[in-house]
């Protein structure tokens, strides 16, 4: 991926064309896998999405050292699964990352 401007803003337009509502119960495939990342609410998924796209390590990593990303943990998972919550997926591979839908 080059750097520039362009490129990236055709990756943004992309990846915000492919994200979609699922419930976490169409999800427990890529769960039992482990290739679901939770994205924090106050968090853009599609910044999350590019930051993955583009390896953006550093970012990710303060990003997981604040709370805001990481792989779904299993009580959480248990927990999405009783309430039968729907979430914003975008998929970039391998993962899928997930982030609550907000209740406005």
């Amino acid at each position: 991926m080059s750097d520039q401007p362009e490129d990236r803003e055709i990756l943004r337009a992309k990846l915000n064309q492919e994200t979609a509502k699922a419930s976490w119960k169409e999800l427990q495939p890529f769960f039992a896998r482990g290739q679901t990342v939770y994205v924090a609410p106050e968090l853009d998924l599609i910044d999350v999405a590019l930051a993955f796209s583009e390896d953006q390590a550093d970012t990710l990593a303060l990003w997981k050292e604040k709370g805001q990303v990481d792989k779904v943990a299993d009580d959480q998972a248990g927990a999405w699964f009783e309430a039968d919550q729907t979430l914003w997926t975008v998929v970039v591979m391998p993962w899928v990352l997930v982030q609550p839908e907000s209740l406005q």
